[in-house]
């Protein structure tokens, strides 16, 4: 069954939905799903915007995931299934699963790779100061981080 709720082009982001104006509840699993990392990650979800904020249900396939990058808002991830690989700024890496909430302050070096056990499955919440997508620290802006092994 699809959403009658369509992606609109007044968001920062393209293939955004936006909320408000009538629009108050969205089936997250009946949205069509976007690039949400173009150019450094393999995230890929449904993204509503609000006023201010803006929410994602992001999806990164086993070994593969977001290289190092930055985004001028900030970002709180909370993990619904599966195991992230994830680093913040000069943090040691960790691995985080289900119930987990994870916070990206604004401008911060971080990365989150999904583990070779199986997908990841995380609901990411950001300000709209900036839209959903963000830079990548090697400035190339190439394609996502794959494990060997896991690449396309």
């Amino acid at each position: 069954m699809q959403s009658a709720i369509q992606a609109t082009d007044n968001t920062k982001t393209a293939g955004a939905v936006k909320a408000g104006d009538g629009k108050y509840i969205f089936p997250m699993s009946q949205l069509a799903g976007i690039d949400a990392g173009i150019g450094y990650s393999t995230a890929f979800g449904p993204v509503v915007e609000g006023e201010r904020m803006q929410v994602a249900l992001v999806t990164k396939a086993k070994g593969t995931g977001a290289k190092p990058h930055t985004h001028p808002n900030e970002q709180w991830n909370y993990i619904v299934q599966g195991t992230l690989r994830v680093q913040v700024g000069d943090q040691p890496e960790q691995l985080c699963g289900p119930g987990t909430l994870l916070y990206f302050p604004a401008n911060i070096v971080h990365s989150t790779v999904a583990t070779q056990d199986g997908d990841v499955v995380f609901l990411a919440v950001k300000d709209l100061s900036h839209g959903i997508h963000g830079s990548p620290v090697d400035g190339k802006m190439e394609k996502g981080f794959f494990d060997p092994g896991f690449e396309k």
